[in-house]
C-alpha cells in the first residue's frame, strides 16, 4: 500500500484500527453519496461497531488531527480531505463492475453501430461523450497527431522572402505551411528542394526524414548544396513543430459541471476555466499514458486542479502491438463515484484497444 505524508510522518490505512478504518469508510463513502458533512450521530445509526456518538466524536478529532477529515463548520460534521480521499481511493475503495447497459452503451459508440461509416476522431469524440452522460462528468480523449507520412512535397513561391509549402501524407491530406526564404534565393533552390525531399525521403515520417537528412549531411551524402538544405531543413522543421504541438484533445459534456450545488459554482467555474487551458490538461493526461490501468488525480496533487478542487480518471488506450495511442477519461469534483467510475473508464479504454488493435 503506498504510504502518505501527514506533517512529515507516513501514513498508511493500515496503520487505522479497526474503530477508526470503519468510521473514516463510513464518513467517506456517506460524503461521496451526498456531498454533506457527516456527523457523530449520524454516524453512530450508520456504524455497525455499536459506539455512541461520543466515542465517534473522539475518533473523528483524531483523524481530523492525521490530515484525513476536516470540519468545515465548527459545529458541523466532518468531510474527507483530499489527502483522505486519495487514502481511501488507493486502500479502501471496492469497484464495481460497468453493468450490462453502460457496456453496451460504450460498445456501441466505439464499434459506431448505427452510425455508417465512421473517421476515428468520430469514434474518439462519441466515445468521450457517452463516457461524459454515464458518469455526468466532463468526458476527455486525447491522441497525440498521428506521425504524417511523406508522399509528396512542393514549394510555391509566394513573395521574394515567403514560400508555400505544401505536404501531401501518405493518407492522402494535404497540409500547407508559410515559411521564409533567405534574400535573393534563386527559383531554382525550390524545385531542387522539392525533388530531394521527393526522391530522397518520401515514404518516410517527417522525424525519419529529419534524421536521414542529417545522417546524408553528416556523411557528405546530401547531394543538395547549403541553400537547397537550409530550405528542405525549414520545410521539414514546420510540419514537424505545428504536428508535435497540437495534439487531438476532446472534450465533450462540460455542461455536466453546472448540474451540481449552486453553492459550488465557483469552483466549476473555475475548472472551467481550466479546461480551456488545453496545453496544461494535455501534459497531465500524458502522466496517465505510462500507467498500466486507470490513474487518478485528486484536487491540488495536480497544480493546474489546485484552485477548482477536481479530479481527473485517465487510462490509456493500445494498438495491438501494446503501444500507447492515447488517453481516455474524465473530469469532475473530487465528490466522485470512484467506485463506480473507475472501472467504467477502464472499460472504455480496454474497448477502445479491442477496436484498434
Amino acid at each position: 500500500m503506498p504510504p502518505y505524508i501527514v506533517d512529515m510522518q507516513p501514513l498508511s490505512i493500515t496503520e487505522l484500527n479497526d474503530r477508526a478504518r470503519e468510521i473514516f469508510r463510513s464518513i467517506v463513502e456517506s460524503y461521496l453519496e451526498s456531498g454533506m458533512p457527516v456527523g457523530s450521530r449520524t454516524l453512530s445509526r450508520l456504524s455497525l461497531l455499536g459506539l455512541s456518538p461520543a466515542s465517534i466524536r473522539n475518533v473523528m478529532q483524531d483523524l481530523e488531527e492525521l490530515g484525513l477529515l476536516a470540519a468545515p463548520h465548527s459545529s458541523a460534521g466532518r468531510l474527507p480531505t483530499e489527502l483522505g480521499l486519495r487514502l481511501f481511493v488507493d486502500g479502501m475503495m471496492q469497484t464495481s463492475e460497468p453493468s450490462d447497459a453502460e457496456r453496451s452503451a460504450i460498445e456501441a459508440q466505439v464499434s459506431g453501430t448505427g452510425f455508417g461509416p465512421s473517421s476515428m476522431e468520430d469514434i474518439l469524440a462519441r466515445t468521450s461523450t457517452v463516457l461524459s452522460g454515464l458518469s455526468a462528468c466532463a468526458g476527455i480523449v486525447l491522441v497525440p497527431k498521428a506521425e504524417t507520412v511523406l508522399r509528396q512535397v512542393s514549394f510555391v513561391p509566394l513573395s521574394p522572402l515567403k514560400a508555400l509549402a505544401i505536404l501531401v501524407g501518405g493518407d492522402g491530406s494535404v497540409e500547407n505551411r508559410v515559411i521564409d526564404l533567405p534574400p535573393e534565393l534563386p527559383a531554382t533552390v525550390l524545385i531542387e528542394a522539392a525533388n530531394y525531399i521527393n526522391a530522397r525521403l518520401g515514404g518516410l515520417t517527417l522525424a525519419e526524414a529529419a534524421a536521414r537528412l542529417r545522417s546524408e549531411i553528416d556523411g557528405d551524402r546530401a547531394a543538395i548544396d547549403t541553400l537547397t538544405r537550409t530550405l528542405v531543413e525549414a520545410g521539414l522543421a514546420s510540419w514537424s513543430f505545428d504536428g508535435a504541438a497540437r495534439p487531438v484533445l476532446i472534450v465533450r459534456g462540460s455542461a455536466h459541471l453546472l448540474a451540481g450545488d449552486a453553492t459550488d459554482l465557483d469552483r466549476v467555474r473555475l475548472l472551467l476555466d481550466d479546461l480551456e487551458g488545453k496545453q496544461e490538461l494535455v501534459r497531465l493526461l500524458d502522466l496517465a499514458r505510462g500507467s498500466d490501468a486507470c490513474k487518478i488525480f485528486i484536487g491540488a496533487e495536480n497544480k493546474l486542479f489546485s484552485l477548482s478542487g477536481s479530479s481527473v480518471i485517465a487510462a490509456p488506450y493500445r494498438s495491438g502491438s501494446g503501444r500507447v495511442v492515447g488517453v481516455v477519461g474524465v473530469i469532475g469534483p473530487t465528490r466522485l463515484n470512484y467506485a463506480r467510475i473507475v472501472p467504467m473508464v477502464d472499460y472504455t479504454a480496454k474497448a477502445l484497444s479491442r477496436l484498434i488493435s
